[in-house]
């Protein structure tokens, strides 16, 4: 009996100690000076992991959260799906970008149906991710998430902040059920699920939160939220990247040297064709079918109006069809007085394709109703006026009526608003002028500006 004990108390000793051992580092506040530069030997006091379940290279405000940190003295670890090219920024010293592992490709395939490639998929990003922020990366004082997807992200961030000695700050950029209940209802019980996990985690699980508006943040402290714990709105602003174009013949340069705009770089310039710009996920919350179905609307009107050059950038799973569906009204004729290319391009030439557009068209939907489009930001960090479907609550946060960009709900609103901007005899006309300088207006207030006087007063990296 004295010897069964004896071995099961070694087992259990020895279970014990391995289990120790395996756990991963803890956080261990120290004191060293409050700012490291790059290249210093000495650890920074602020050390933050950047999470994003998704492809850094398209996720700019979460680079933007890393190259701040940085830009202060502190260390980054960015973390996500390696996809695209990243932000130029990051490349600096005081910042890592640790890679998640993709699934594997039976998971990305359609070779097993959804109900069981969904619940493995899961499982695959829940080992992934625990893996990679508890012993691919060093512990770190804070971790910065992302929201959405809250699935498995915000669960397995709580496990690693308990078990790291780790902050919890979310960045509530939307809500991952509302999204869902776009493709699937309301109603369906994965949504509702969805709903009050991510509603229960993001009550009491964060030491702090971060909204893109007011009205997130509003919507975040009632039912069925209830988030106690400080919540701060840090608007997104555009980057330094990001800036208007004054000189004539800058413009000039850049259209001659693009693909997309090469042919009509001379009649852009004279304001005979005009130069839109739309950027675009090809998913279901952003109905490409209003900017078509305005453009030929645009196209069959009886109006002596100039023809338009639509530039669409971006990837997504719904590009293929609006492709085919382009070529099919191109066929018909239905865009004789349009024409529409898709372009990728790298985030410098994107930023100068901007400025040198006439007119910016947004096609987000808000599911939530209290998200904003960063790519409106964007354009208007550019001078880039802006038409954007705008029947949400945080619409006017962002864009002022008539002041630097007009809302639309509909397709024959939306051909209205075109007729209106683009039927003025001059090259930059009065409506448009007006328009750009309130786009320049709204784009100098700039992410570092916003971002110290929030995020980095929280981090403890401004004063």
């Amino acid at each position: 009996m004295l010897d069964l004990l004896l071995t099961l108390a070694v087992v259990a000793s020895t279970s014990l100690t391995v289990i120790l051992l395996m756990l991963p580092t803890r956080y261990i506040k120290h004191s060293p000076p409050k700012a490291t530069k790059a290249g210093a030997d000495n650890e920074p006091e602020v050390s933050v992991q950047v999470l994003v379940l998704g492809d850094i290279g398209r996720s700019p405000r979460m680079q933007y959260h890393a190259m701040s940190i940085a830009k202060h003295g502190g260390r980054a670890d960015i973390i996500g799906y390696k996809e695209s090219i990243p932000h130029p920024g990051l490349d600096n010293p005081l910042i890592s970008i640790i890679p998640l592992p993709p699934p594997p490709p039976i998971l990305r395939s359609k070779t097993l149906p959804f109900i069981m490639a969904g619940p493995l998929k899961v499982l695959w990003q829940i080992w992934s991710l625990f893996y990679t922020l508890a012993y691919s990366t060093k512990p770190a004082r804070w971790l910065l998430v992302q929201n959405p997807p809250s699935i498995p992200t915000l669960f397995v961030a709580i496990i690693i902040c308990f078990l790291r000695n780790t902050h919890l700050i979310i960045d509530w950029h939307n809500y991952g059920w509302t999204i869902l209940a776009g493709t699937r209802g309301a109603k369906h019980p994965f949504v509702m699920v969805s709903k009050y996990y991510e509603a229960i985690l993001g009550s009491w699980a964060s030491t702090a939160s971060f909204t893109v508006t007011d009205a997130m943040a509003k919507q975040l402290r009632n039912k069925p939220y209830n988030v106690r714990s400080p919540i701060f709105t840090l608007h997104d602003r555009p980057a330094a990247i990001f800036q208007p174009i004054s000189s004539n013949e800058a413009r000039r340069t850049f259209l001659e040297s693009l693909p997309e705009t090469v042919e009509e770089a001379k009649n852009i310039m004279a304001g005979k064709t005009r130069l839109l710009v739309s950027s675009t996920s090809w998913t279901p919350d952003e109905d490409f079918n209003l900017l078509l179905e305005a453009l030929c609307s645009y196209s069959a009107s009886s109006n002596k109006l100039p023809p338009i050059l639509a530039i669409i950038t971006g990837k997504g799973p719904q590009k293929q069809m609006y492709l085919d569906r382009i070529a099919a009204l191109t066929k018909e004729s239905k865009l004789k007085n349009v024409t529409i290319s898709t372009a990728w391009l790298s985030t410098e030439d994107y930023a100068t394709l901007l400025a040198c557009a006439d007119l910016g068209v947004c096609l987000h939907m808000s599911s939530s109703g209290v998200d904003l489009p960063m790519k409106v930001v964007d354009m208007f960090g550019a001078g880039l006026p802006v038409v954007g479907y705008g029947d949400y609550e945080s619409w006017g946060e962002l864009v002022k009526e008539s002041v630097n960009g007009r809302g639309f709900v509909t397709s024959a609103d939306l051909t209205r608003v075109l007729e209106e901007l683009f039927s003025e005899n001059d090259i930059d006309g009065q409506q448009l002028a007006r328009l750009r300088k309130g786009a320049v207006q709204e784009g100098k207030r700039r992410w570092d500006e916003e971002w110290d006087g929030v995020a980095g007063r929280l981090l403890g990296l401004c004063d």
